[in-house]
């Protein structure tokens, strides 16, 4: 996968289509993002007593966190322009791989 986490996107399908925020985690082998403040879900969750706490602090109810989002629907935003861009490869002279942003040819890494 050409995206990675601490990368910023921006949504180009789905409910949050035209939002931007960074990669928290990438899953993939399921092929998903996890983007900051995008896609949120609700979850039900039980309070669960904390081990060796001082106080038995419990946290539940309704929580609401970020939900997958599949690598197709984001694309990584261009850092020179801001704009979104497809990435591709390149090798250095020292052989190493780089992601380059298609749009500007701006180096990411």
């Amino acid at each position: 996968m050409k995206v990675r986490s601490g990368d910023t996107v921006t949504v180009i399908g789905g409910k949050d289509r035209g939002k931007t925020g960074k990669v928290l985690r990438v899953d993939p082998r399921r092929q998903r993002v996890f983007v900051e403040g995008l896609n949120m879900v609700k979850r039900h969750q039980r309070p669960q007593q904390v081990r060796d706490a001082q106080r038995a602090e419990s946290v539940g109810g309704v929580i609401e966190k970020e939900g997958p989002i599949h690598v197709s629907n984001v694309m990584l935003v261009d850092p020179k322009e801001n704009k979104p861009t497809r990435v591709g490869i390149e090798r250095g002279e020292d052989g190493a791989r780089r992601r380059v942003a298609r749009r500007s040819g701006a180096h990411i890494d």
